[in-house]
């Protein structure tokens, strides 16, 4: 009677290790990432909650954004950089970005975030 051998072998355990191993390596590289963006979605929907209920303008918001970034350290996209258009609805502030991350040698992980609140006037 022929024995059949039955699991896995070295080399499969190995490669499952390091496929895995790579997964957990991005996420380690992405997560600072997400959790800055979430920064950002927050500060944006707190401007929109702060000046909802006053009259306001574009300088204004700039300066409460201003004001945020210094206060949460959002360093991935500047405040500047953010969109203040004026709309029939109000101002629509918009967080356009993109993050690239060091990953392994020359490759890189890039993320493109987009946020966008509308301020009622």
């Amino acid at each position: 009677m022929k024995s059949r051998q039955r699991g896995m072998t070295l080399l499969g355990i190995v490669t499952i290790l390091l496929i895995l191993g790579v997964a957990v390596y991005a996420g380690l590289r992405l997560v600072p990432v997400f959790l800055e963006y979430m920064e950002v979605s927050r500060a944006l929907e707190a401007v929109k909650d702060e000046h909802s209920a006053i009259d306001t303008s574009s300088a204004m918001i700039r300066n409460s954004l201003e004001r945020r970034w210094d206060v949460e350290d959002i360093n991935g996209i500047g405040w500047k950089e953010i969109e203040i258009a004026k709309t029939s609805e109000g101002f629509q502030v918009t967080a356009d970005y993109e993050v690239e991350s060091p990953f392994i040698a020359n490759v890189s992980l890039l993320t493109k975030f987009n946020k966008s609140v509308v301020i009622p006037q």
